[in-house]
């Protein structure tokens, strides 16, 4: 049943009818719909991350910090909470615990890019000289977007607007500093052939959480289903009891 969370104007799937003891964040281009199996049967909120979904983009182009400051304020008054984040709301997570641990209880993620194991993929040089190009006005928009919608990531290409300037502000955030003020207890369950967010990634990212444990699927990759499904609820029904 879609709602609000608490009293804000934040747009979420709500589970149970009792008071919710969970909120899960999706990942990018995904919307809260992605936890409809892990949260059957508990008192729960599956946000759509403003921007996503049915919820209204945000009114500028937010960092996950200014995500987390937002959804802080939102869950006012809910006590705290277990957090389940996926992929891009796994990056929302870690920031909302770092800053505001006083609304989490714990944290389950999975499938999250915390930090950078590989060196990043080298921009084209036709795609660098088009941004030169455009940058001193030497081709229009119109072209430029078609450099950018070329060369650019699946989810770059999908995005437009203020989401697309949230994507390239994100996407080379590194959330180990983070990781290192996070009190509440981390369970990380990760797919052994995830891409985007590779396991050694959540190996390096173990060591800077102070209370975290990393559960590593076999044969599942990035996306919240068949086997890496079950483990993430089995893992939201545990941190239910910490």
């Amino acid at each position: 049943m879609l709602g609000t969370v608490g009293s804000s104007d934040w747009v979420a799937e709500k589970f149970g009818s009792g008071q919710p003891r969970i909120i899960a964040l999706h990942g990018w281009g995904r919307s809260g719909s992605d936890f409809e199996r892990i949260l059957a049967g508990q008192d729960a909120l599956a946000v759509h991350l403003p921007g996503f979904g049915p919820a209204p983009e945000p009114t500028g182009a937010w960092s996950t910090a200014e995500y987390a400051d937002q959804l802080a304020d939102a869950l006012r008054g809910l006590g705290r909470l277990v957090v389940v984040g996926h992929s891009f709301g796994g990056r929302v997570a870690v920031r909302l615990a770092a800053r505001h641990p006083e609304v989490v209880s714990a944290l389950v993620l999975t499938g999250v890019p915390l930090t950078r194991v590989t060196p990043p993929k080298s921009v084209p040089l036709a795609f660098q000289i088009a941004k030169v190009l455009h940058a001193k006005k030497l081709i229009p928009e119109a072209t430029m977007e078609r450099y950018r919608r070329k060369y650019g990531s699946q989810d770059y290409r999908n995005a437009r607007g203020v989401m697309r300037d949230i994507l390239v502000k994100t996407v080379a955030e590194d959330y180990l500093d983070d990781a290192t003020r996070v009190v509440a207890p981390v369970t990380m369950v990760w797919g052994e052939l995830d891409a985007p967010a590779p396991v050694a990634a959540a190996e390096k990212a173990l060591q800077y959480f102070p209370h975290a444990t990393l559960r590593v699927v076999p044969g599942a990759s990035h996306l919240m289903e068949g086997n890496l499904e079950e483990a993430v609820k089995d893992a939201v029904s545990a941190a239910l009891t910490q």
